[in-house]
């Protein structure tokens, strides 16, 4: 795991208030946030990888791409044919590229005037993108390619058009997708966990489903030999969708985990981890009792911290907030949510130093002066949308690919 250099980022807009209750379900969220809460929640968060690395945002190089007039057409067009409002397509040409950046993810409203009743209902014509401010789940760097995902829901659906515009115009970097090879085959980038650059540790579940596992390994299948250790997630609830709500690498020695996973009890009861194998164009696959004993099977040993401590009622109270959910600046450098108290005490009682986002921020506290620490920052509000630091973070570039 290499420290990070650059990462791509979106702070949480106006599209997070377009939420109700009777709209919040459709949106993939179990509640409806505070904005003035969580504007100061991220600003602390997007303040610690500012410190330390190179922050994009998401709609300030979508702004930039969208200069060149034939990315603005393809996009508008295959967002328009994504939300069924192709009558909008030249309107939306008309607009600046800030302008246009804007509506794409804060939404177009209904008014009078447009035939189909049914955006009258939902508000919005072009709907707001409510889940944006997740960054890894649509795109994610895969070793030297930016793997756009096939999302599982259609409301995200745009999220991957724009990511893919901004990978292969902005950074110019190769693109690789499921949807090419096979349109019923889904990746999430909240399930791509890299580890070394033969051997990916992915999550099969609500969002990655197994034809999204196979064309990952199929993918790669120019290299010598691939791996891919897949874990299989329950269905629900939805603290469950991706294997970094469950599993995370620290560093190289230790991982943060949900003990549940790893013991195959309660929900994770009977589950399997597979270790697919790709070779010459064939494809072996072993069964093995735990994630742990997998990875150890690669030559890859890891110290388990257990989110929650060893309070089995606590560790599912703070799983659910996003408690296995850490992003590593560096190795052994990472960030996570405060409110997870048990498990910011287990990652001290492993030797990580315990340092406040505050301090990091406003104090010019360097987190790279300590062998091991973790950053906290407040998440009350944050939390609320299923996700956590890694949900919130899309690396870009990091010092060398390994442990991701």
């Amino acid at each position: 795991m290499g420290r990070l250099k650059a990462v791509l980022l979106h702070r949480p807009g106006p599209e997070i208030e377009a939420m109700t209750p009777l709209n919040a379900h459709h949106a993939l969220y179990q509640d409806i946030l505070n904005k003035n809460i969580v504007d100061e929640e991220y600003r602390y968060f997007r303040g610690v990888l500012e410190s330390c690395a190179c922050a994009y945002q998401v709609q300030d190089l979508l702004a930039e791409v969208l200069k060149n007039d034939a990315v603005a057409e393809k996009l508008v067009r295959l967002s328009c044919e994504s939300d069924q409002c192709d009558y909008l397509v030249d309107e939306l040409l008309d607009l600046s590229p800030v302008q246009l950046a804007r509506v794409l993810i804060e939404g177009f409203p209904y008014r009078a005037g447009i035939d189909d009743k049914r955006f009258e209902e939902w508000r919005y014509v072009l709907q707001p993108l409510y889940n944006l401010f997740f960054t890894r789940d649509a795109a994610s760097c895969v070793f030297d390619r930016a793997l756009i995902n096939t999302m599982s829901f259609q409301v995200r659906a745009r999220e991957a058009l724009i990511y893919r515009s901004i990978f292969e115009n902005y950074f110019e970097a190769e693109t690789f997708r499921a949807q090419d090879s096979d349109s019923e085959a889904h990746t999430e980038g909240g399930d791509v966990q890299i580890v070394r650059d033969d051997l990916l540790c992915v999550g099969c579940g609500i969002r990655t489903n197994p034809k999204g596992i196979e064309y990952l390994l199929k993918a790669h299948a120019h290299k010598p030999k691939f791996s891919i250790i897949a874990q299989e997630l329950p269905f629900e609830p939805d603290s469950f969708i991706h294997l970094d709500m469950v599993f995370t690498f620290l560093g190289p020695h230790h991982c943060m985990a949900f003990e549940p996973l790893l013991k195959k009890t309660g929900l994770f009861s009977g589950k399997s981890t597979t270790l697919f194998t790709i070779e010459n164009g064939v494809i072996s696959s072993r069964e093995f009792p735990n994630m742990l004993d997998a990875l150890h099977s690669q030559g890859i040993d890891l110290e388990p911290v257990f989110c929650g401590g060893n309070d089995e009622w606590t560790q599912l109270r703070e799983q659910w907030h996003s408690g296995s959910n850490f992003f590593a600046l560096g190795p052994d450098h990472i960030i996570g949510y405060r409110r997870n108290t048990q498990t910011i005490n287990a990652l001290d009682k492993a030797g990580y130093a315990v340092l406040k986002a505050e301090d990091v921020v406003d104090r010019g506290v360097n987190p790279f002066d300590y062998e091991k620490c973790v950053v906290t920052f407040a998440g009350s509000e944050l939390p609320r949308g299923g996700g956590g630091a890694r949900c919130m973070t899309c690396p870009v570039h990091r010092e060398e690919v390994s442990y991701e």
